[in-house]
């Protein structure tokens, strides 16, 4: 079994070629779908953000799951792989969960420590999950991963000093204007980014505050939590000439402000001084407005650094997480060692209830007065002598199996009490690969430790 990320985030690839290898929400779902229909493809995950696009999978065999995920990639995004090589990350097993791990705890984050990537993580499991696109492997793994992000934000301080990219925004706002409280500010998108902007710009004393979205009565809601004014697209023109401090975040995927449409607005305002802070992937505000006289453009790469006090109280605590993360990978690199191992301890406990039904049978047809009472207590009794000599043998094969050379070791309990016959007959009875997935959950629950549920 192996484990696979394909991925890209904001430190190898620029905004540019993050927004062309982006997935739209329609298309995460079928995205998912398709890669399950490789033959070597058991389980698959995809994050996409406006960071990072990631594309999880536990596949059976390495090579031919590598050369099907970069077809999908391909395909996905009409891009020659080659293209597009120079910009990925490959991690595979141990890395690949350590990675998982430090993604949704926020430290691979552009804002270090930021939680809104566990939410984002945490939502993209759930909608595999409920498409049936996960399975025993991922089910544990992303559950381990929003447990080990949760334990990290609330055992350590890395959650106390407020950063994201929308305070990073409006830090950056104050860095160029000073006091905010006689600027104009415009906020297109009323989403999560949206609100979170808003609330910065709230505590910075930004007073005189428009908000635009798609959805009107979403801009008015919005608007009324932070004493802001919402304004529909129609007044789009007037709103941005208005503005000093232009903030966008919108799931539009094309240029919301062009420079055809800023040209005709610099010369409407007599080029007074416009800020824009551009936090939207695919982006909102057309580039190009930055040669514009006085109209200042930041995307979404400028922003990383704006904030540096509270990123060194941030990097300390990661400190503290790091190595939570380590105890959390060997956590999973055991369970995971112990699920290999199932198949093998159902095979020995089917093998010693076979030995036991044939010696019941035996006895009964040597014992025919034998009262159905007798019977079961009988029977009883032996399942308990059964259970009893199966205890320390499976104890031991979970033990094996987590260590380096467990697969040797494995196969040589497999040699000593002569397996090969049972594992044979449970792979023969169905899919192998569901199997083992059946046996495994199954098994696990039976001994006590399974932690899917």
């Amino acid at each position: 079994m192996q484990l696979i990320v394909f991925g890209l985030n904001y430190k190898t690839a620029p905004v540019e070629i993050r927004e062309r290898l982006s997935f739209q929400e329609s298309q995460l779902e079928d995205g998912m779908l398709e890669l399950n229909h490789s033959d070597c493809i058991l389980e698959s995950m995809i994050v996409s953000t406006c960071n990072r696009t990631e594309v999880y999978v536990v596949a059976n065999e390495l090579h031919s799951a590598k050369k099907d995920i970069k077809r999908f990639l391909e395909n996905a995004f009409h891009i020659r792989w080659e293209h597009f090589k120079p910009y990925l990350y490959i991690y595979e097993n141990e890395s690949l969960v350590k990675h998982l791990f430090r993604v949704a705890c926020g430290l691979d984050s552009m804002i270090l420590g930021e939680t809104q990537i566990l939410g984002q993580v945490k939502s993209s499991f759930l909608r595999a999950q409920k498409i049936g696109v996960t399975g025993t492997v991922f089910n544990q793994l992303f559950k381990d991963a929003v447990t080990v992000a949760k334990k990290a934000h609330s055992e350590t301080e890395i959650a106390d000093h407020p950063i994201s990219v929308s305070y990073a925004a409006v830090e950056l706002a104050k860095k160029i204007f000073g006091d905010l409280s006689k600027k104009k500010v415009l906020v297109i998108g009323a989403g999560k980014m949206g609100e979170l902007a808003l609330k910065n710009l709230q505590s910075s004393g930004a007073s005189d505050i428009i908000i635009m979205n798609r959805t009107y009565e979403r801009a008015v809601n919005v608007a009324k939590k932070f004493d802001a004014r919402a304004r529909t697209f129609q007044e789009f023109e007037r709103s941005l000439a208005e503005a000093d401090i232009v903030i966008s975040s919108t799931g539009a995927k094309d240029y919301i402000v062009t420079k055809p449409l800023m040209e005709k607005t610099v010369k409407r305002n007599r080029q007074k001084p416009m800020f824009f802070v551009d936090i939207a992937v695919p982006r909102d505000i057309d580039p190009r407005i930055n040669e514009l006289p006085s109209v200042f453009v930041y995307d979404i790469d400028d922003l990383e650094g704006i904030v540096e006090a509270n990123i060194q109280e941030r990097k300390r605590a990661a400190m503290k997480i790091e190595g939570m993360i380590e105890d959390a990978t060997m956590d999973f690199k055991r369970w995971l060692n112990t699920l290999d191992a199932v198949p093998l301890i159902a095979s020995l406990r089917e093998r010693a209830l076979a030995i036991q039904r044939r010696t019941m049978d035996s006895l009964e047809k040597k014992l025919p007065e034998l009262s159905e009472r007798e019977k079961k207590v009988i029977g009883k009794h032996m399942s308990s002598v059964v259970n009893q000599m199966l205890r320390d043998p499976i104890l031991q094969i979970k033990e094996l199996a987590s260590k380096p050379n467990g697969d040797e070791a494995l196969e040589c309990v497999r040699r000593i009490f002569d397996l090969k016959q049972e594992d044979e007959r449970l792979k023969s009875s169905g899919n192998e690969q569901n199997q083992k997935r059946e046996v495994a959950s199954t098994e696990l629950m039976r001994m006590g430790t399974d932690r899917i549920g």
